[in-house]
């Protein structure tokens, strides 16, 4: 691809998080954001206006005019999407989880390798800066635990918390932890919606490291934490708020330290990296084989819900 030409982007769904796909294509400078595929009439004439930008009436459509295009449409949603787009030679950031059935992440990544495209999936954690700490600050990781909670709301719950919320947590822990799953424990409760709301997993891995997850979508408050424990040292962290401290074990003593994070929206730096491997033809951070096992391991945590 020329250095010196802009990528052309374009958005298919512009709900609540589709919206800022578009806003930042269109901020960010080498992108020319080009336009969008949107079901709802009034939605699309009002993302068309707010960016000066195109609805396209179908996918092969957007698929002509876009070298990269955002899938941010519901899971269950995301292989029908993602197949005509591939089949137009674009690159995808597709929003996590990858899709909702291992089948249908053979079909788009066997697709993506025939078109000879990148596939991106959207967990948006690895690209906050408190996992920027976190990839530099754990080595040798004995027990995680992790807490993401969030207030009810209809949006997501076409699948279970554990696909919904939890993925989050079991993307970033595997990528800190490094090891093959060995045992997983799960439990689960349905509250408002046709699947579970709150969910908990046990994880233990090889190397003898432990994860604990607790994932609810019916609290009242929102809560996205994690703490890691090491030898000599613990870790906490706040995805949401990006800040954090950890104890380090000076001579017989914790001592506390908070931990310098330069804090930036996550959501651009994912698609500013998105933009930048498409241009440079390289491997994005959250690809295929990150993407694909955590949609594996969520799959197993939800089976193993729906049975308890």
């Amino acid at each position: 691809m020329n250095a010196f030409s802009k990528i052309r982007c374009g958005v298919v769904g512009t709900g609540y998080l589709g919206q800022h796909h578009a806003r930042i294509y269109e901020a960010l400078e080498d992108c020319e954001f080009v336009g969008i595929v949107e079901a709802n009439d009034a939605r699309a004439v009002e993302i068309c206006e707010r960016h000066q930008c195109k609805r396209f009436d179908s996918l092969e459509a957007l698929a002509d005019a876009c070298d990269a295009v955002s899938i941010v449409v519901p899971t269950d949603k995301h292989c029908e999407v993602a197949l005509p787009l591939l089949s137009g030679g674009c690159h995808l950031l597709i929003e996590k989880p990858l899709c909702a059935s291992m089948e249908e992440a053979e079909e788009i990544l066997s697709a993506a390798k025939r078109a000879g495209c990148i596939v991106q999936v959207g967990h948006i954690e690895h690209y906050n800066p408190v996992m920027g700490y976190l990839e530099k600050a754990v080595s040798a990781p004995q027990y995680i635990t992790a807490d993401r909670l969030a207030p009810y709301n209809a949006r997501g719950t076409e699948v279970g918390v554990v696909l919904d919320l939890m993925i989050h947590d079991l993307g970033v822990i595997l990528a800190l932890v490094r090891s093959p799953v060995a045992s997983v424990e799960a439990v689960g409760v349905r509250v408002l919606s046709n699947s579970e709301d709150i969910a908990n997993a046990r994880i233990v891995f090889e190397n003898g490291c432990v994860a604990n997850i607790n994932t609810s979508r019916v609290s009242m408050k929102k809560v996205r934490e994690i703490r890691v424990f090491q030898s000599a040292n613990y870790l906490s962290l706040d995805f949401m708020n990006q800040t954090g401290h950890f104890l380090k074990k000076e001579a017989e003593e914790l001592v506390r330290e908070n931990i310098p994070i330069e804090k930036e929206e996550p959501l651009k730096l994912e698609l500013a990296s998105f933009v930048k491997v498409v241009r440079e033809a390289g491997e994005p951070k959250v690809g295929a084989d990150l993407g694909r096992s955590a949609l594996e391991l969520a799959i197993q945590v939800s089976e193993l819900v729906s049975k308890s």
